[in-house]
């Protein structure tokens, strides 16, 4: 009898990579793709906010430093109609077909970004998502957990060498933010 993994059992799931910025989700995520691909599954791989053309789209609106100004609740709405539209036009027929969805990011990034450390409250935000998602619920979240300095090194190079770069430089809108406002992501993820 053999321990070898049965990959065929991955046909029309969806797994969701998620955790604060810098955590590896995304490297871990190939990393199951490829092995996943090396088995002989079909994966779709996505992202959020985007995936699809409209849903390229507002990413940009929502990372765009120029919408700073930009209200809590308008942020997780931008994100739930991204999603909405990434379930009906990938995710949905993706797993009809029996392909393997892995999705960087998900409902439990707004759970952390805009809920815990945007000030919304989860039940609201759930709300909110059991509309757009419309019954396509991940079969597992992976949360990958990291310190938020340690995150800052990863994504600042320059940091580690000279300890004097600025907190958020060449990042998006959200990846700007204050020290505070990711340790309060962190926790929220650590919550979940």
């Amino acid at each position: 009898m053999s321990n070898a993994f049965d990959w065929k059992q991955l046909a029309g799931k969806f797994i969701v990579f998620d955790g604060p910025d810098g955590c590896g989700k995304t490297t871990h995520m190939e990393r199951l793709q490829a092995m996943a691909e090396g088995a002989g599954l079909t994966v779709r791989r996505l992202r959020e906010p985007g995936g699809t053309p409209i849903g390229e789209q507002i990413r940009d609106v929502l990372l765009a430093t120029k919408n700073e100004g930009m209200d809590v609740r308008c942020e997780m709405l931008l994100f739930m109609a991204s999603r909405a539209q990434l379930v009906q036009e990938c995710i949905r027929p993706a797993l009809t077909a029996g392909e393997l969805v892995l999705s960087d990011r998900y409902a439990s990034s707004t759970l952390a970004y805009q809920g815990a450390a945007g000030g919304l409250a989860s039940d609201a935000i759930l709300q909110v998502a059991e509309m757009a998602v419309d019954g396509a619920w991940p079969d597992l979240t992976i949360i990958f957990d990291i310190t938020i300095e340690a995150a800052f090194e990863r994504l600042n190079p320059l940091y580690s060498k000279k300890k004097s770069a600025q907190w958020g430089l060449f990042q998006d809108r959200i990846e700007q933010r204050d020290h505070g406002y990711h340790e309060r992501v962190r926790q929220g993820f650590l919550e979940q």
